[in-house]
């Protein structure tokens, strides 16, 4: 008796959906391609992606109160993102009586009502329409800028997430229910059947909890999957580990049973805390390779296997002034330049609603400052937009070479005007270069390598690449650290840089091993393989 009405539930949700979405205005169709997400060509779509919760407790986009959602929308385009990663609690979706309730309305009941004036100020034509309505009007502004969307589950309960013991971690708890859940993924996935700019559907966000099983997990990922495939077959089908979605390393052993094809991504979280390290307390070249070697162990590996990996959150405070999340940053965007995976970063939001009980708490991870204005570190925009471009792709003609990254700084080394010098520069301007069998770093295409010419001096171009100022190893644990000698002497330096002008020098090499107090990011370098454009001056 269940079967027939609950498919007639789904046709009445899809005649509504129907009725709702507007026809897109360009249609995204990707699909997996080995380790990377293409589009209908083959060409290569890297997600470089910002979440935008709006899974709390009033289950409204967060912000509206403060900027119109076009404004909005067009920041995130404008500083770089191609994507949002949009959240959503379960039961707005599977309770009628939550889903149907206007936005007014969702905030008179937390007590909210000061809200609904800045509501109505930025975004009138939202305040008396229902959640849905308003989560529907968040995904077509987004798509209206050209902004592509990945449709989070993000918790069952309204809420701030997560918590082992919160009733919302795993399959069988007490807001989880597994049949309700794909209800909702369902209603969801039929919802958005017809907008382009939804490309994908992560199925939930950070399995956790005493109840964890991979019995379990493979049930009803496996079950998630095909009820999402068979409501939308374009949308990408995300799928996420165990234990906060840190762990895949089942996926090395069991794979992932589905009827469909080229359309399944795995998703991980990488934060600081993510491999239990501390990062201010220890030496950041160790930490860091103990923090790679955890999450290549634990999902990282699927990218050798052909599968794509979608790092759907990774973030820390963007003050500049938390030692533990900028130690963090820097290894991460050494990382995340080398392996070249998709991204999504947490968040866009500046300040909540209401979190946890704290009304208006700020989002110190937020991109956007507490008032939503602009943004909260701008030279953090800039370092990351080195990481929004694919450096890699599927089908890319060009040929692949190698570029110098400074994960520090988002920048590349590229050759100055002026003859015989390096500086850091953008790395779609960067020149190519090989670092041989025999340990120079060449220009790719010269007979021209980086010389150590003297301590604290600018790093030379030169054709003798035979002495031991040419020769340059990775000494550090964390294998970005270049080190040479001085010309005609014992002295060993590394590279580094002089930030007043960003060109590269030589100094003493730092923080080699385990000293914790001082900071090695201005001599760290990450050869990264690469297939953009390379400049043509000579």
């Amino acid at each position: 008796m269940r079967r027939p009405s609950y498919l007639c539930f789904v046709a009445l949700w899809a005649l509504m959906a129907s009725r709702h979405a507007e026809p897109a205005k360009s249609l995204w169709r990707l699909h997996t391609d080995s380790r990377w997400i293409v589009d209908k060509h083959g060409h290569r779509v890297k997600l470089a992606c910002v979440n935008w919760a709006a899974h709390l407790e009033p289950m409204v986009a967060e912000g509206l109160d403060k900027k119109p959602i076009d404004w909005i929308s067009k920041q995130i385009a404008s500083m770089g993102f191609n994507c949002v990663r949009l959240t959503w609690p379960l039961f707005m979706v599977t309770n009628d009586s939550l889903g149907s309730m206007s936005v007014a309305q969702s905030f008179r009941n937390l007590g909210l009502v000061d809200y609904i004036g800045g509501i109505r100020q930025n975004n009138p034509s939202l305040l008396d329409v229902s959640l849905l309505s308003a989560f529907r009007a968040v995904v077509s502004s987004l798509g209206d800028n050209n902004v592509m969307v990945i449709l989070d589950n993000h918790i069952s309960k309204p809420g701030w997430c997560c918590g082992n013991l919160d009733g919302n971690g795993f399959f069988g708890d007490h807001y989880f229910d597994p049949n309700l859940w794909i209800k909702g993924l369902a209603r969801m996935a039929t919802m958005f059947h017809r907008v382009g700019n939804v490309v994908g559907m992560s199925l939930r966000n950070e399995l956790r909890g005493p109840k964890e099983n991979l019995q379990d997990w493979f049930r009803y990922m496996e079950r998630g999957a095909e009820v999402v495939h068979s409501a939308n077959p374009h949308v990408l089908v995300i799928v996420s580990g165990l234990y906060y979605d840190t762990n895949l390393w089942f996926l090395g052993h069991i794979p992932m049973k589905v009827s469909f094809t080229r359309k399944l991504v795995f998703e991980l979280h990488w934060y600081a805390s993510s491999s239990g390290t501390i990062w201010k307390d220890g030496n950041a070249n160790e930490l860091c390779k103990d923090a790679t070697n955890k999450v290549m162990s634990k999902a990282g590996f699927i990218l050798n296997q052909g599968m794509p990996l979608f790092v759907s959150e990774f973030g820390g405070e963007l003050s500049g002034q938390n030692v533990n999340d900028d130690r963090y940053f820097n290894c991460f965007f050494g990382v995340a330049a080398k392996l070249d995976f998709d991204w999504a970063l947490w968040t866009i939001v500046g300040s909540y609603y209401l979190r946890k009980g704290i009304v208006g708490m700020d989002e110190t991870f937020g991109v956007l400052n507490k008032d939503f204005s602009g943004p909260r570190n701008a030279s953090f925009l800039q370092r990351i937009s080195a990481l929004q471009a694919p450096f890699q792709g599927a089908y890319s003609s060009k040929p692949t070479h190698r570029i110098l990254f400074h994960p520090l700084t988002g920048l590349c080394i590229q050759r100055k005007q002026e003859q015989g010098q390096l500086q850091l520069g953008a790395c779609d301007e960067s020149e190519p270069w090989t670092h041989t069998r025999g340990h120079t770093v060449r220009m790719r295409g010269t007979d021209m390598c980086m010389q150590a010419d003297q301590l604290e001096k600018p790093v030379k171009l030169g054709t003798n690449c035979a002495d031991h100022g040419s020769k340059w190893k990775t000494v550090s644990e964390s294998k970005m650290h270049f080190s040479s000698n001085i010309a005609g002497s014992n002295v060993t330096v590394c590279l580094d840089i002089d930030f007043s002008t960003k060109t590269i020098i030589t100094s003493p090499c730092k923080c080699l091993r385990e000293d914790a107090t001082c900071d090695p990011a201005s001599q760290w370098f990450k050869l990264v393989n690469t297939t953009r454009s390379t400049p043509t001056r000579r």
